[in-house]
């Protein structure tokens, strides 16, 4: 009997086209989601998710074993398996992990497809696609109860063992923040309006003549506008006036309403305010780059990193006894300084320590 080593054990490949759809990989077929783009236009939504995800891209992948000692269970470093630098080989592991989190975030929900087999059966290489363009006919969302067994993905059906999925601990931000960032989307549009007048916001008013139709006035309108942003000097006859408004965005608190909105969608992005330059309403004066990176773990994207840990450990995935997780402790702790058990320097002057996480009043 022939002997193979992990590293040289034969390679499986899964169904023809990926779990039995050809679409799989048709990359001119695949969308971003209206919502999620029109969402990303935000600034505040943009940065939120460039942390979160970010940050886990850049995580490697681990795995480690578990023994009972009597007391407590030791756990056990193992080595990696060969997908772990890439789990798709065409991409780089920043990326899959990246939009994997990307859509937690968005839709509550990830789908990887799985492109390889090794001889014991277990996933070797997969694929991510975007749960923009999955379709699940036994559950309609956006509250997800768990695995479906009817996945659709381009309108093709996958096949449900070739499918990794990923489900957030979290609602998704499209569906629980719709009504904050359609708010956010009306008060950015307002202020691109003032933006681009070349003149101050006003009106025209006819005083003689003929009165003018409906459209007349709207045709006039249109044309003044027109040519305020083509031309400096402006030419009216004697029975149009125009008369500037005093109206202007600071009588409309424009800027006020975009600071307040920009906290509220840290708030629906589950983000620190101060990580994406939104009004944190705190005392918290003292904050350096290891605390930022606490922060943005602890409250931003563990919930997700929890989820990937968790689904690539299940027996389906990772044999029996081995389990998934994400070096966050490597991030963590970037330019050999601990970022759980080292303490911080005190602010010049105050003569006391200060441990990560710790508020100081002003």
């Amino acid at each position: 009997m022939a002997l193979f080593s992990k590293k040289d054990a034969p390679i499986v490949k899964a169904a023809a086209g990926a779990a039995g759809n050809p679409l799989v990989g048709n990359f001119i077929n695949y969308t971003a989601g209206a919502d999620r783009t029109a969402a990303l236009r935000n600034p505040t939504i943009s940065r939120a998710r460039d942390l979160i995800c970010g940050m886990i891209g850049c995580l490697e992948i681990e795995q480690y074993g578990r023994q009972w000692d009597g007391d407590e269970y030791e756990y056990i470093d193992l080595p990696p398996d060969s997908w772990f630098q890439n789990p798709d080989p065409n991409v780089t592991r920043n990326f899959i992990m990246s939009f994997t989190a990307d859509d937690l975030m968005f839709y509550g929900r990830a789908f990887w497809i799985i492109t390889q087999r090794n001889a014991a059966g277990f996933p070797s290489a997969f694929t991510w696609v975007p749960a923009a363009d999955v379709v699940t006919w036994d559950q309609a969302g956006p509250q997800w109860w768990g695995p479906s067994s009817q996945i659709y993905f381009q309108g093709i059906q996958l096949e449900t063992k070739d499918v990794v999925q990923f489900l957030s601990p979290i609602p998704a931000l499209l569906f629980t923040g719709n009504r904050a960032i359609n708010t956010a989307s009306r008060l950015d549009m307002a202020a691109e309006r003032f933006a681009t007048m070349e003149v101050p916001a006003g009106y025209l008013k006819q005083t003689g003549g003929e009165p003018m139709s409906g459209q007349e006035l709207t045709d006039l309108a249109a044309a003044w506008s027109e040519a305020r942003l083509t031309a400096s000097v402006a030419a009216l006859n004697e029975y149009v006036e125009w008369r500037e408004s005093s109206i202007d965005p600071s009588k409309l608190e424009l800027v006020a309403a975009r600071t307040y909105q920009a906290l509220e969608l840290a708030r629906i992005a589950n983000i620190p305010p101060y990580l994406v330059g939104a009004p944190a309403g705190s005392g918290m004066t003292y904050q350096n780059a290891q605390q930022a990176r606490q922060d943005l773990y602890l409250f931003g994207a563990k919930p997700y990193i929890d989820c990937i840990e968790q689904t690539l450990s299940l027996n389906s995935v990772t044999p029996r006894g081995r389990y998934i997780k994400l070096d966050v402790d490597s991030y963590l702790e970037e330019n050999g300084v601990s970022a759980r058990q080292t303490e911080l320097p005190s602010p010049a002057g105050s003569g006391t320590s200060v441990t990560p996480g710790t508020p100081i009043a002003d």
